[in-house]
């Protein structure tokens, strides 16, 4: 996921991630950067210390789960507003749904943009730093003959990011 030429750079790391389409490439890459930085990191630490971060993005909310929580809070208030206050409550629903179906038909929608520039990650790069870390850890046989952590990191790194 490293820097790539810009005609590559759709084909190459979007391959059916929407999201990651529709954000702007430095929001992409320095994400991709802070995953490579944290697979490194990890290539210096303990196979306990790796298991760890491992449940950790185990638990890690995507962006589509932070889209949709927030939606579901911010249309319900909207709904309970819209009985209880004002009719006008109402819109509020009405905006926040129909910026879900946005999202479900182009894959970004204006809270979209927020949620990518606050770190929150799609699971595809949820899932490339973890696969990673299994491979650097060695759940996978045969993936790397290398010796060195950091090497093996570096090749971890590289083979995930094609998940």
């Amino acid at each position: 996921m490293e820097s790539i030429s810009n005609e590559n750079y759709r084909e190459e790391l979007v391959k059916g991630d929407r999201v990651r389409a529709n954000t702007p490439r430095k929001i992409n890459e320095k994400i991709n950067r802070e995953i490579k930085d944290s697979v490194m990191y990890y290539a210096e630490r303990p196979d306990y210390e790796v298991a760890g971060r491992i449940e950790k993005l185990d638990k890690e909310w995507d962006i589509e789960r932070t889209l949709e929580t927030n939606a579901s809070i911010l249309a319900s208030l909207g709904v309970v507003l819209g009985f209880s206050r004002s009719k006008r409550w109402f819109l509020l629903s009405g905006i926040v749904t129909g910026f879900l179906l946005q999202h479900a038909i182009q894959g970004w929608c204006p809270p979209v943009s927020l949620f990518r520039r606050l770190g929150v990650r799609t699971r595809k790069e949820i899932d490339v730093e973890k696969y990673a870390l299994k491979s650097l850890r060695g759940d996978f046989d045969g993936v790397s003959s290398m010796d060195d952590r950091r090497d093996r990191a570096l090749e971890a790194f590289s083979s995930s990011t094609s998940i």
